[in-house]
């Protein structure tokens, strides 16, 4: 069975202090879905663009075994539009142009095959239509959910009843605060825990991520790039990596959830390293392997 992700996709218009990029690929199921692909397939992707969206973007996932028949293309419409800009501190970005365009009515449609998919992953979109993915599917043994502080704050009804229906929600630290209304990190997992998902992930940008599930809690290290050029959709690589290896193994134990976050740390490293999904596009497995290694002994040592 695939692997079902759910998403926006976009063309972003991103400025770091160190370069600019305009009209390139981005939403949350390209990357979702481009990360994924390193470890399982097929990757069915749900999403919506318009006629505008370049040919060259649509064959770049067709050739990473993404499969596209969910992929609405509206005629005549624009696609979502996104632009931003990064300062020197990347953690600190302005927005500067959101246009929905085909995204503002996205109904996501999941083809047949795509309802019996058992790993489910839910980008960054309405909690509504998330609601509405998780209808369809006939039975996913394992969801993972992305949300954001818009939609703890506009959607929190809807959100916390989907909440009881996803196996991992993978938040940041600020959203995580946010949720549970809880400054400590430690005591909001526990909160947010207890509002339905088995397991929470908080991403915490260059300071790693951390995981908590039954009586874990894992901290995995962010690599240490010397150059950084786009944070742009480091999250949703991240979120793709772990979902594509655990899809891989179909091993769901607490052991394999962390070695699940180390590799979607690591494929969030190759994200950041360049603008847009360039810094993954041409990946092969093995320099996946050789960072996961790079990963593990940044926190390995010996005892005397």
């Amino acid at each position: 069975m695939g692997l079902l992700v759910v998403g926006s996709l976009g063309l972003d218009t991103v400025a770091t202090p160190f370069d600019r990029v305009e009209e390139a690929l981005g939403g949350s199921a390209v990357y979702i879905s481009l990360a994924a692909s390193y470890f399982s397939g097929p990757v069915y992707l749900v999403g919506v663009v318009g006629e505008d969206f370049p040919k060259e973007y649509i064959e770049l996932l067709e050739e990473n075994h993404v499969d596209l028949e969910g992929l609405q293309i509206i005629e005549k419409g624009k696609t979502f539009r996104w632009s931003g800009k990064y300062h020197y501190d990347l953690n600190v970005r302005d927005t500067l142009l959101t246009e929905l365009n085909v995204f503002e009515n996205f109904d996501p449609i999941i083809p047949e095959k795509g309802r019996k998919a058992k790993f489910v992953c839910l980008g960054n979109i309405d909690p509504e239509l998330q609601m509405k993915v998780l209808d369809q599917m006939e039975k996913p043994q394992f969801v993972v959910c992305d949300t954001m502080n818009y939609w703890i704050e506009g959607k929190k009804d809807t959100l916390m009843k989907l909440l009881k229906r996803v196996n991992v929600l993978i938040i940041n630290d600020s959203e995580a605060r946010l949720l549970a209304k809880e400054p400590n990190l430690i005591k909001a997992a526990k909160m947010i825990r207890d509002m339905g998902p088995e397991m929470l992930i908080i991403k915490k940008g260059e300071h790693g991520a951390l995981l908590f599930g039954g009586d874990v809690i894992f901290s995995a290290p962010a690599y240490p790039l010397e150059m950084i050029y786009d944070p742009t959709g480091a999250g949703d690589t991240f979120a793709g990596g772990f979902i594509g290896y655990l899809h891989k193994t179909q091993d769901l134990s607490p052991e394999n959830m962390k070695r699940a976050v180390i590799y979607g740390s690591a494929m969030a490293s190759f994200c950041v390293e360049k603008f847009s999904t360039q810094g993954f596009e041409d990946l092969d497995y093995l320099r996946v392997q050789d960072r996961y290694r790079e990963f593990l002994n940044l926190s390995r040592f010996d005892e005397k």
